[in-house]
């Protein structure tokens, strides 16, 4: 109860926070006014913001049953996983394969409150949630030990989370820095909005001008560059909507995130 009591005072509802704005973008209900205020105001700047959302959700679906079911992938690291909502990454990863091991990470107190719904899992494989900093890398990967057997492959996730680095530099070390403690056969999968119409580029400005922690929107270049020296899957770093869209799906390019997956060789 007292550690309870702590994440929640931890909790500011006085300023928008991501996890909240994206849960409200994504019809959740996990979200106070100041998040909707904010998100209203960038709803009228872009409101294509929502299929941004949305998408992006049905990018991690995809990729998290593709790596499962179609590469035998059974250990999964999301780091920065957000507030629970529907086919989270275990829900994805254990119907396919119900013997798979997920670790989620996030340091975000409200976060952490709901951590218990994400601590299901079938009896077969394992579910666990760590309140660790993705700047501290090789701390993440330490503790994930507990759960993960890091000399076998795992599949790193880190969706909708490296906007938060301000220094494109040093993303990309943190991812680098994640991927050297993953074996041979690991993969890397990262989805995030993009600089890549003037209206994302408005919404993002906004946002950032709220109060809340800045989310920075960057190149597709950029984004690709996160993959350097890992073999990309096709179709390679693209608009989510293009990436292995299901049958019936246009495949819409006109999307501002991009996702892909990179195999450790």
């Amino acid at each position: 109860m007292r550690a309870a009591a702590e994440i929640r005072a931890r909790i500011d509802t006085t300023k928008p926070h991501s996890a909240r704005f994206w849960n409200y973008f994504v019809g959740g209900k996990d979200n106070y006014e100041v998040d909707r205020q904010i998100g209203d105001q960038i709803k009228g700047i872009f409101p294509e913001l929502e299929d941004v959302a949305r998408t992006s959700r049905h990018f991690l679906q995809r990729a998290v049953h593709h790596l499962a079911g179609e590469l035998g992938m059974r250990q999964f690291l999301d780091i920065g996983t957000g507030l629970p909502t529907a086919n989270n990454t275990h829900e994805v990863a254990q119907r396919v394969a119900p013997e798979a091991r997920i670790v989620y990470v996030d340091n975000d107190p409200l976060v952490l409150t709901h951590a218990r719904a994400l601590l299901t899992s079938t009896e077969e494989g394992r579910t666990d949630y760590l309140d660790a900093d993705l700047h501290r890398p090789e701390a993440v990967l330490e503790a994930a030990r507990a759960t993960l057997d890091l000399d076998q492959p795992v599949a790193l996730m880190i969706l909708n989370t490296l906007g938060h680095v301000t220094e494109y530099d040093e993303a990309r070390s943190l991812v680098t820095r994640l991927l050297a403690g993953l074996p041979s056969g690991s993969h890397l999968v990262i989805c995030d909005s993009t600089a890549t119409s003037p209206g994302m580029i408005a919404a993002s400005e906004a946002y950032n001008a709220s109060g809340a922690v800045p989310y920075h929107v960057r190149s597709a270049e950029e984004l690709t560059g996160y993959f350097d020296g890992l073999e990309v899957l096709e179709p390679g770093v693209v608009p989510v909507t293009r990436w292995r869209p299901e049958p019936g799906s246009n495949g819409d390019p006109r999307i501002d995130a991009y996702g892909g997956i990179g195999r450790k060789p």
